[in-house]
């Protein structure tokens, strides 16, 4: 059964044109399209709200990666949570709020596979961040990928975005001997520091990082996790004690770049301090969603664990709130209200 007040027609925003350099507003369109009717197994799902993420702008490039690019001329995909307003599957019914992978559009077609029915104990904001991929992203890459344990003193670079406060966070719920972030404006700093319990913060923007991790971390750092590469990691590398470990989360400070950029000159440090570095994508990590729930959803009901969101309203400026990642605009997760 369809929603009497679905209309016949929605917006979506679309891919027009493959960036060379930085994203401007010209390589999106923004377009009305019918809304479709679900097939057997399918749910039609009015978008409420939706995340503007960093590796976008890898999908945005034809160049091969984990994840297929998107497409000119198609809409653009990306989480979102909506209320089903339409279902021919068993297992969904009208009313139901769910999250998926389709937003950048006011109505997407899902099928019943691609949705996961969210609970109402907590806002369906928090399945975009806290309590979904951000939230495992930090879980994973902290946990697993840089084996953290009590005691170690953490390093995060981009650490006020929406991945890094979290990595911070539960470091030092876990038992961080020192936590330490990055960020790029004096507001955030303060954010890291007063509200999130970062044991020490620096605006990169004010003077070399290698400077200002070593004036944070006197003692040398176990654990870098790092969104942002290029002059952080290389600083995180002259920082590592030995043995130390590195989660390699992203690299924002280079998705813009049209020129190849210069690795760390300090590689040599991986052999005299037997370091370990290691890459990691979440959705290889599916299986770890039980557990890390189970470990977080605590936290975030108790109020251990801090979320912050940077907000826009309207679908038709989400380019924007895209934009405003890559500037760096954002504390916390960016989240588009459509």
């Amino acid at each position: 059964m369809t929603d009497s007040s679905v209309p016949t027609t929605g917006v979506e925003i679309r891919l027009a044109s493959r960036p060379q350099g930085w994203p401007t507003h010209d390589n999106f369109e923004v377009a009305e399209t019918p809304v479709p009717q679900p097939e057997s197994g399918q749910l039609l799902v009015r978008n409420k709200v939706m995340s503007v993420d960093p590796y976008m702008r890898g999908r945005m490039s034809a160049a091969k990666s984990y994840v297929a690019p998107f497409e000119v001329g198609k809409p653009l995909d990306g989480g979102a949570v909506g209320e089903v307003v339409a279902s021919a599957s068993e297992k969904f019914e009208a009313g139901q709020l769910v999250l998926h992978s389709l937003g950048w559009r006011e109505y997407a077609l899902v099928d019943e596979s691609q949705a996961t029915t969210v609970s109402d104990e907590a806002p369906p904001n928090a399945y975009l961040s806290v309590l979904g991929m951000p939230g495992l992203t930090a879980y994973v890459g902290l946990m697993d990928k840089a084996e953290f344990s009590e005691g170690d003193t953490v390093f995060v670079s981009g650490a006020a975005g929406a991945v890094g406060s979290l990595v911070g966070q539960l470091a030092k719920l876990g038992g961080a001997k020192r936590v330490i972030g990055s960020a790029g404006s004096a507001e955030k700093v303060r954010h890291l520091t007063e509200e999130l319990g970062f044991d020490a913060a620096f605006n990169y923007k004010d003077g070399p990082v290698a400077e200002q991790l070593r004036q944070a971390a006197p003692d040398g750092i176990d654990v870098y996790f790092d969104n942002v590469g290029g002059d952080h990691l290389e600083a995180a590398i002259a920082a590592m004690n030995d043995f130390g470990r590195i989660a390699a989360c992203g690299a924002i400070s280079q998705y813009n770049a049209t020129e190849a950029q210069p690795g760390p000159r300090n590689m040599f440090q991986f052999v005299t301090k037997r370091l370990s570095m290691r890459g990691f994508i979440v959705n290889d990590h599916g299986h770890r969603k039980r557990e890390f729930f189970e470990h977080v959803a605590p936290l975030v009901r108790d109020g251990k664990l801090h979320y912050e969101e940077t907000t826009v309203d309207g679908l038709r400026n989400a380019p924007e709130a895209f934009l405003g990642v890559l500037r760096g605009d954002n504390t916390g997760k960016m989240i588009v209200n459509i």
